[in-house]
């Protein structure tokens, strides 16, 4: 099944169609991981990332391409994407933990430290991370980035946390 019949990208799709950092990349630190895989008019990841790290080019419908060597995993890309389909990987974080940054649309926002329920791309719950970080200033334009800890095993897994309900 492919992301045109289920409504979600699978792991196996991703690296057949996004050059993925390497492992040695992801060990040296943050880094993004762009998981755009349709050709539409869309470029402004491009402009976001302020090392010129992501090149979309001409014409605009190319697959946006990560120079992760260029990336610094700031993140400045992952709440410029209106397709919520860049992420900030950390790999390096601690031997048995790391960390995966994503675009939170909700309210209410997370409360650094706590615990969550995280999901994968199904939006199926995998297990629970712990909320390090939320940014939300005014120039990520209302979609704040929310940074959980995770077992290393399911670093390529989680990509956002279930809803919370206030």
């Amino acid at each position: 099944m492919a992301l045109i019949d289920t409504g979600y990208l699978t792991y196996r799709e991703l690296m057949e169609k996004q050059k993925l950092p390497t492992e040695e990349r992801f060990l040296q630190g943050p880094v993004a991981v762009v998981e755009c895989v349709q050709e539409i008019p869309c470029n402004p990841c491009e402009a976001a990332c302020p090392f010129g790290a992501i090149h979309v080019g001409e014409p605009i419908t190319n697959l946006p391409v990560l120079s992760a060597e260029k990336c610094k995993g700031c993140g400045a890309c992952v709440a410029k994407c209106p397709g919520m389909a860049i992420f900030v990987i950390d790999k390096s974080y601690s031997q048995t933990k790391g960390s995966v940054s994503f675009p939170y649309e909700y309210y209410p926002l997370p409360e650094v430290g706590s615990t969550v329920t995280v999901v994968n791309r199904q939006g199926e719950a995998v297990g629970n991370g712990k909320v390090l970080r939320v940014q939300n200033p005014v120039s990520f334009d209302h979609t704040p980035v929310v940074t959980v800890e995770v077992d290393l095993k399911l670093i390529n897994e989680v990509r956002s946390m279930e809803r919370r309900h206030s």
